[in-house]
């Protein structure tokens, strides 16, 4: 995955070894299809097309608040890791920094830290996934140790990484919690029990019930929140509409 996402480890490998690549600079409107290729929109967030799992062709259309999968020619069986994961972030993603951010921060320094997001859908395997990043260091680069999945969409035979462990209620939200490992990273995901269209919510609301399962301390840092979609199959039309997030000390 460049994001260690949702199964198979011998994927999640192989993406830790790629290189991010560059679309060119901020603008709105723009088609990006290279498997690593990004933008910046507003001054502030990173759009990445990011196709980790597939040689097949994947492209989406920049907007100014976001993006849409407009290619995607790939397939993957449902029992494994998916092919992409399309999104738009904050933050640092494999030495890819938005600008100005204030990520990493350590959790402990962290006074605020909220999103905004609405989503479109479309016919197809994938989920849409609303993900935060975690190290024991401040890393920009590479796999975090600790992955928050939010699964605010699921469309297909697909089942987030290891198993259920309860269920729990965040941001005015009842979830199933499930955990495990993919072998490069941990992974607790909140699986909404139907599909969720538009939301703002505390990130720290997830942030803190990850850090009272034991899963990390408030020293580790903050490096990345993102939402975007994990397609095994269709998807063409799904759009991250809006997505805004800030995050102070």
């Amino acid at each position: 995955m460049r994001n260690a996402f949702s199964t198979l480890l011998s994927a999640c490998l192989l993406a830790a070894g790629a290189v991010v690549a560059t679309a060119g600079p901020a603008q709105a409107d723009v088609t990006i299809c290279d498997q690593y290729g990004s933008t910046t929109i507003q001054g502030r967030y990173v759009v990445q097309n990011n196709r980790w799992g597939s040689s097949a062709t994947q492209c989406i259309n920049v907007t100014s608040n976001g993006f849409q999968l407009t290619t995607q020619q790939g397939s993957a069986p449902t029992n494994g890791a998916p092919l992409s994961y399309p999104s738009v972030f904050l933050g640092c993603h494999y030495t890819n920094c938005s600008p100005g951010s204030t990520l990493p921060m350590q959790v402990s320094r962290i006074r605020n830290a909220t999103s905004s997001i609405n989503y479109r859908y479309a016919g197809g395997t994938y989920n849409a996934s609303y993900d935060i990043w975690l190290d024991p260091t401040p890393k920009t680069n590479g796999v975090n140790q600790m992955e928050i999945m939010i699964w605010l969409n699921r469309q297909g035979p697909i089942q987030p990484i290891g198993s259920v462990v309860g269920t729990t209620s965040l941001g005015g939200r009842s979830w199933e919690v499930w955990r495990g490992s993919n072998g490069a990273n941990n992974v607790i995901s909140y699986v909404a029990p139907s599909a969720t269209t538009s939301w703002s919510f505390n990130v720290m609301d997830f942030v803190n019930d990850t850090i009272a399962r034991g899963a990390i301390t408030n020293s580790w840092y903050l490096t990345s929140i993102q939402a975007g979609f994990e397609p095994w199959n269709g998807g063409v039309g799904l759009a991250v509409d809006n997505f805004s997030a800030s995050v102070t000390s």
